[in-house]
């Protein structure tokens, strides 16, 4: 049976649930969809939460993120104000932990996306990303 963890990051709730997931250490998948961006502005030590994530993961096991695109260079600056991130930070940040990257989904991209403008008061639609990392084996 496939054990599925989906994160969602408001305060003492996702921090039970994660601790939780890696107490049990054998998820075959997590997904995290469009909430790394606000881990951006939160109190939340985003190197440690990734460990954790790579903790509750078996070996094999996947992290699925998809999250709003920032411009490149913004890096975690506009999480707050434009609630998107930098594809290439959260890769990096992720990756840090130990992940690696097995596949991209660009079914949510929009290429027309002006990036300035909050994700969550669209003008147009909104350019996405889709990441899937994988734990070692």
């Amino acid at each position: 049976m496939m054990r599925v963890g989906f994160v969602g990051w408001r305060g003492m709730v996702g921090s039970v649930l994660l601790q939780r997931m890696v107490e049990e250490h054998d998820f075959d998948l997590i997904t995290f969809l469009f909430f790394y961006h606000d881990t951006t502005y939160m109190n939340v030590d985003r190197a440690e939460m990734n460990r954790k994530l790579f903790a509750a993961l078996k070996p094999g096991g996947f992290l699925l993120i998809a999250d709003h695109s920032a411009t490149a260079g913004q890096g975690t600056s506009v999480g707050k104000t434009l609630h998107r991130i930098e594809e290439s930070t959260l890769r990096q940040e992720i990756e840090a932990a130990g992940f690696r990257l097995v596949s991209e989904g660009n079914f949510w991209r929009n290429p027309n996306d002006t990036h300035d403008f909050p994700s969550y008061k669209p003008t147009m639609p909104v350019d996405n990303f889709v990441l899937k990392f994988q734990k070692p084996m």
